[in-house]
């Protein structure tokens, strides 16, 4: 990102039509990178998301001694080093704004004796690591930090590291997934055990990659299970369409009358698909046709119609599925009838900002009325074209809340400002283009 602010405001939207040519998959592009470097030959990723987040892990991985090559839009090639082969950075390895990112990266060097000091952007720089450090110490892992477990920190792998057999506190795809990385240059079994099944990229993708991987249900929740010291094979891996970028011009054509609209390509994970069967409870129009897999994920194109929506209660046991989600999901929330309650959503708090208490202000200060506790939001609905606007909204560097409140300002009264949209370019470049193809050219530069 750049060093000065750059204000983008939206305003009433016509319909929005066509089809929304998404960007890929971030978290699949994070481990496509991250495991083709860890396997020995070759891997082909096409698709790859080339937003700020991911290009910062390609850094990352290039430091650690893998050869990564930009061949064309999209079209990466990864000569890995192997597990266990990293080198030792030269240089601090700054993660900008991505959690994934560091996470991920944190955890594939954990087992190898080398040392690597992170950091990232201030919003980076303010989010918790000892949800994954912790854990590593057990292995042999020794981190210097600041107080707080937080960044820049030094990390120490372990010189002889020994496996895991953890039960992750928190539902998170993050630090199950470090873990997991971390796991593979350790000799025997890593055993990790989540209550609350999350994302499951880091699963498919190490089988795909010729990890010995097992996962087994069960009532006290999904244990995962990986035999160390593998020797990885590279892949082709077609990365698909984010559905997690997806949910921004889905659920700004449901806020905005008249639209219909498809999004071709967009993954169907099962572990990502909370958003829309809370957009079906809703009563949205929408419907996935021709699924088919691609890259070993489930993939389908969405149609998306607007219509009358009601509010709902979220169950809490939905949130590891649509975490990413509640941003624009309560943007959405704010032109239904009746309320909406997000519950069991404490994890927001410690995202890129704390994303309950932004997307509070931002809705309070367009005229929605809005509650919340520590772990829940509730929005009050105001119904189609009853938004009122006419604010400024703080991003709070935080590249989902700026582009919650700019596809709301497609259906409100009056503009809707955000006071800093340089974030956006970490996950979805190109947003502010995509839209207006779609027909929203009424996001721009600069203030109301």
């Amino acid at each position: 990102m750049t060093d000065l602010p750059h204000a983008m405001t939206a305003r009433a939207s016509g319909p929005l039509a066509g089809a929304a040519a998404l960007p890929g998959d971030k978290s699949i592009s994070h481990r496509a990178l991250i495991l083709g470097a860890l396997a020995v030959g070759e891997t082909r990723i096409t698709g790859l998301l080339e937003g700020e987040d991911v290009l910062a892990t390609a850094a990352a991985m290039r430091a650690f001694g893998a050869e990564v090559t930009r061949l064309g839009e999209g079209v990466w090639s990864v000569h890995g080093v192997g597990v266990g082969g990293f080198a030792e950075p030269a240089q601090v390895i700054d993660c900008g704004n991505s959690g994934t990112g560091v996470r991920l990266i944190i955890g594939a060097m954990a087992a190898t004796p080398i040392t690597a000091t992170f950091t990232g952007d201030a919003s980076l720089n303010a989010r918790p690591m000892g949800r994954v450090t912790d854990p590593l110490a057990a292995m042999g892992v020794r981190v210097l930090g600041r107080a707080g477990g937080r960044l820049p920190m030094t990390v120490a792998g372990a010189e002889m590291p020994v496996p895991l057999d953890y039960r992750v506190p928190v539902a998170s795809a993050q630090v199950k997934s470090a873990l997991l990385l971390a796991g593979l240059n350790a000799p025997g079994r890593t055993v990790i055990t989540e209550g609350t099944a999350t994302r499951d990229h880091t699963e498919r993708m190490l089988a795909g990659f010729g990890a010995e991987i097992a996962a087994e249900e069960s009532a006290g929740g999904r244990t995962i299970t990986l035999t160390g010291q593998p020797e990885l094979a590279p892949q082709a891996v077609a990365v698909p369409r984010d559905p997690s970028s997806a949910a921004f011009p889905v659920c700004a054509a449901l806020m905005v009358p008249g639209s219909e609209i498809t999004v071709p390509a967009v993954s169907r994970n099962p572990t990502r698909a909370g958003l829309y069967e809370t957009l079906s409870e809703m009563g949205a129009d929408i419907a996935f046709e021709c699924p088919r897999d691609e890259g070993g994920e489930p993939v389908a194109d969405l149609r998306v119609r607007f219509g009358a929506l009601r509010g709902v209660e979220v169950p809490p046991g939905r949130a590891a599925s649509m975490i990413d989600e509640y941003p624009i999901l309560a943007a959405l929330a704010a032109t239904a009838e009746g309320s909406t309650v997000m519950r069991g959503v404490a994890e927001l708090r410690v995202k890129e900002s704390d994303r309950i208490d932004a997307m509070a202000a931002g809705l309070a200060a367009c005229g929605v009325t809005v509650a919340q506790t520590e772990d829940s939001l509730t929005v009050e609905g105001r119904g189609a074209d009853g938004v009122p606007g006419g604010a400024t909204v703080a991003s709070r560097l935080d590249h989902r809340i700026a582009m919650a409140f700019l596809c709301l300002g497609l259906a409100t009264r009056a503009p809707v400002t955000v006071d800093d949209a340089r974030p956006i370019e970490t996950s979805f470049p190109g947003f502010a283009g995509l839209m207006a193809g779609l027909g929203a050219d009424t996001i721009a530069p600069g203030a109301a």
